[in-house]
């Protein structure tokens, strides 16, 4: 644990004396011996330090210790691998009071410095390269003066020479390849030689010793200007040492980079819609390049290799125009261009999208499509011709203060000698409530049918206001019998008032009706006309003389059956005694009716609305309406009413006695 302390605490102090290590760093070895105490424990060797493989390295090394410590019985020290400490038993390299080190350095290390001189040099002979790594020395001063110097000398050991050469050989840039070899085993020092050179244009070869930090590289470099040519060729450098058998070669291949020297494509061609062409392009370069088909400014293909090709399916239109070839591989570009004809018939109009304006709005219909040769352009609405024709791409066909007949589709019609094309657009045109002349009051039997006829966009609600009764009447009143129906932008609605319309002064109705319509872009009351009833008068004649000819027919078939029984059962002859008159009055009535509707039905076969009258009966004979009533005047037929005169009653029963009559009168109610 105190080694530990101490060489923590040496650690500190070799942070606080830098200028003391700036000292050591000059190599110089005899300096060490002006060092105040203030240097405290340090040393000085190389921080990299390399060497060839079976042959052999020198570690030079120098080391302090405070001046007030005396050595007793001389300084021992230790070289460590890999670790400064012994805590933590790392391999021992050398040690100078026994020759027991690891197993790897056995007969191989020696101390070259005299430690009483603080120098701590080592000679490591027949490395290999497991011995590659960090060397630590520990001074062993005396007593508890023991310390493991912090600092490192990484070796290197190599097994073959080193090359140095640019990141980029560029074609036509002069270049320089130096061949490196350590010279840090004083027993042995290599020479460098450069093979396959007979190839190059005129190589230069210079060489050089470096040493510094005790630590010597020897070098020959070798200066040529390489050529697209000599990309892929080999190059060697053979370091060997006279006089052993020690040989190292290293070989490269060269990259020389250039730019693309030629771009090759299709020739500029002609081809019809819908077919297919394929595009070519070839480039040389190095590194091979990006190659990349432009379209304009679109690149719809690219690729890093020596060629590509650019396969277009089923062209149309768009396809046509320049194509650009383009070859980039960093170190310069070159580019070929073509051009692609396309003759098509036009291509779909782009029109306005379907749009709902207000009436009185103003548009502009726009038309764009391309063809060749460029096509004439028509605009139809709903099938007929609507604007002026045109030749060209574009046509604006333009509609002023728009009116609600100008609702519709409107469709541009391209055309040229190749073929059509077309797009449409709907247009809905929104308005105020309009009253439609169907609307009007009329007197029926049960008193007023009021019926209010509207258009407009959206679809108007329509309401019946009664001013002298300040009422106002739609489908959420439950006290009138009111009707509504709306079938596209048209509304109707009707009523019913129990009071009869007739003139009090001749001057107008007794009862006033107001249509209230109205929809977001207005509002409009308008009073509505009285009419009296007169055009189903003559249905009503009808109605009432068929069915006292139906009355009259069934009293005379009970009459012949009543005088068969009569005789069949051998009784004398008596008047006709109804059973039950209720049943027959019944089943006149009900023929009555059945004979109302088909009236009704053939004077309405000839109505717009087409519908069907029905009606259900109640005790009081009043109906109620069930369909569609657009437009239609609702008129009543008064039916005639059975009343069973003279009949004899019942025994038992009271009723007026037989006034000698046999027939029962028909009377109208």
């Amino acid at each position: 644990m105190r080694d530990s302390t101490e060489g923590e605490q040496a650690e500190d102090k070799a942070v606080k004396l830098s200028g003391c290590e700036k000292t050591l760093s000059s190599g110089a070895v005899d300096k060490l011996q002006r060092f105040d105490a203030n240097c405290q424990w340090n040393i000085w060797l190389p921080r990299d330090i390399s060497t060839m493989t079976n042959s052999c390295v020198v570690i030079p090394c120098s080391f302090m210790y405070p001046s007030g410590i005396r050595p007793i019985r001389g300084i021992n020290g230790i070289w460590y691998f890999g670790q400064p400490y012994p805590q933590l038993f790392p391999p021992v390299v050398f040690k100078s009071l026994t020759d027991v080190v690891h197993e790897s350095y056995k007969g191989r290390t020696k101390l070259l410095g005299d430690l009483n001189q603080r120098n701590c040099t080592l000679l490591i002979g027949n490395v290999g390269t497991e011995h590659s790594g960090r060397y630590y020395f520990r001074a062993d001063i005396g007593g508890a003066n023991k310390y493991s110097y912090p600092d490192f000398s990484e070796l290197k050991v190599l097994d073959q020479p080193n090359i140095d050469m640019p990141e980029e050989i560029v074609s036509d840039v002069s270049l320089d390849l130096t061949c490196y070899a350590p010279d840090n085993c004083p027993d042995m020092t290599p020479e460098i030689q450069w093979m396959y050179t007979d190839y190059l244009p005129d190589p230069e070869f210079s060489s050089e010793y470096v040493e510094e930090s005790n630590t010597a590289v020897i070098s020959n470099t070798l200066t040529f200007t390489p050529r697209p040519m000599h990309n892929g060729q080999l190059l060697g450098c053979r370091v060997y040492y006279p006089n052993t058998t020690l040989v190292y070669e290293r070989l490269i291949s060269l990259d020389v980079k250039y730019s693309p020297r030629s771009v090759w494509v299709n020739v500029s061609s002609e081809v019809m819609e819908g077919s297919s062409v394929m595009l070519h392009c070839e480039v040389d370069s190095n590194p091979s390049p990006r190659i990349s088909w432009m379209f304009g400014d679109q690149e719809l293909l690219w690729d890093t290799a020596s060629n590509i090709s650019l396969p277009l399916d089923d062209v149309t239109i768009e396809n046509e125009g320049i194509y650009t070839c383009i070859g980039d591989n960093g170190y310069g570009l070159m580019n070929t261009s073509l051009y692609l004809a396309v003759k098509y018939p036009p291509r779909e109009p782009i029109v306005n999208d379907s749009m709902t304006v207000v009436e009185g709005t103003s548009l502009a219909l726009h038309c764009n499509t391309m063809g060749s040769p460029a096509p004439t352009l028509t605009w139809l609405k709903d099938g007929e011709l609507a604007g002026s024709i045109t030749a060209g791409e574009l046509s604006v066909l333009e509609i002023l203060e728009i009116t609600p007949q100008q609702t519709g589709q409107y469709r541009c019609l391209a055309e040229n000698e190749h073929g059509r094309a077309s797009a449409s657009l709907n247009i809905t045109v929104e308005y105020a409530p309009v009253l439609l002349e169907e609307s009007k009051c009329t007197v029926v039997r049960e008193g007023v049918q009021c019926v209010c006829v509207a258009v407009g966009n959206p679809e108007p609600t329509i309401e019946f206001y009664l001013p002298d009764l300040n009422i106002t009447i739609n489908e959420t009143d439950s006290r009138f019998n009111f009707y509504a129906h709306t079938d596209g932008h048209t509304s109707t609605a009707m009523i019913k008032l129990r009071e009869k319309g007739e003139r009090a002064d001749n001057s107008g109705p007794a009862v006033n009706v107001h249509c209230s319509m109205y929809n977001i872009y207005g509002r409009e009351s308008i009073l509505l006309e009285l009419q009296q009833e007169k055009k189903y008068m003559m249905a009503v004649i009808v109605g009432t003389i068929g069915g006292v000819a139906v009355i009259a027919f069934i009293i005379a078939a009970v009459r012949y059956v009543g005088q068969n029984n009569k005789k069949e059962n051998g009784n004398p002859r008596q008047d006709v005694v109804l059973e039950n008159p209720a049943l027959y009055y019944s089943a006149v009535k009900k023929d009555k009716q059945n004979l109302r509707k088909k009236v009704l039905k053939t004077e309405l076969l000839g109505s717009k609305f087409n519908s069907i009258l029905e009606e259900t009966t109640g005790e009081d004979g009043d109906y109620q309406h069930v369909g569609s009533m657009a437009g239609l005047e609702r008129q009543e037929l008064n039916y005639a009413a059975l009343e069973f005169i003279g009949a004899r009653p019942r025994e038992g029963a009271s009723g007026k006695g037989d006034d000698g009559s046999n027939y029962t009168e028909i009377k109208a109610k």
